[in-house]
């Protein structure tokens, strides 16, 4: 049974990749034509679909990996590739394409609803944040698992909603420098966790680098 300190990195994780702060610009963005109602409407719409593909990933990701033959050493390789791109992409705070490409975004903003897509998904649960669901859902089987699991991913539901909710305070309050600085830092919780995934997908896949 993974420790207590196990779920709090997961959930350190969590949000780091979620970057529910980073997300805020976008949203403004993307809701500016929407009044207050409709703005509460897309911000607990998108904590909504959050909460839903991370549990759905976290009960279904190992199905659907021995389904396609793929070992959990070689996901966590490529899962931890996958974070670290986006991590590098934090630390210049500047939206990973890994997430979504400008093109996207702009379509998005034609869309009547993009609570669903583009900001619960791909924005916040991206692949990044899916992988990462999948890879520390393998650890544990049982009940009391699964619940701590759950827990810590409706908590950072919680956490994108509030988040997105408070989205004009936030941004007059921290400003671009302020998002920026808290992305960066992010970014480097990010980049430590996807080398830290490949170097343990790396010694599965070959024993015999430990020596």
């Amino acid at each position: 049974m993974p420790s207590a300190a196990e779920y709090f990195k997961f959930l350190t994780a969590l949000i780091a990749l979620l970057n529910p702060i980073g997300a805020v610009p976008i949203f403004i963005n993307l809701t500016e034509q929407q009044t207050d109602g409709q703005r509460r409407r897309t911000a607990r719409i998108a904590a909504i679909t959050v909460a839903a593909v991370l549990v759905v990933s976290a009960f279904t990701g190992n199905l659907l990996l021995e389904f396609f033959g793929i070992s959990i050493g070689a996901f966590r390789v490529a899962g931890g590739l996958l974070i670290l791109l986006m991590a590098l992409a934090m630390l210049q705070a500047k939206p990973s394409p890994v997430r979504h490409t400008a093109e996207e975004l702009q379509d998005s903003a034609q869309r009547e609803n993009i609570a669903v897509v583009p900001l619960g998904i791909p924005l916040l649960a991206g692949p990044g944040a899916i992988s990462t669901v999948i890879l520390y859902a393998s650890h544990g089987r049982g009940l009391l698992e699964a619940v701590l699991l759950t827990a810590a991913i409706l908590f950072t539901a919680v956490l994108v909603w509030l988040c997105l909710r408070l989205a004009p305070y936030l941004a007059r309050f921290l400003g671009r420098t302020g998002i920026n600085v808290f992305t960066r830092i992010m970014g480097l919780i990010m980049a430590s966790i996807g080398v830290e995934f490949m170097a343990t997908g790396l010694a599965t896949l070959f024993p015999h680098l430990l020596g």
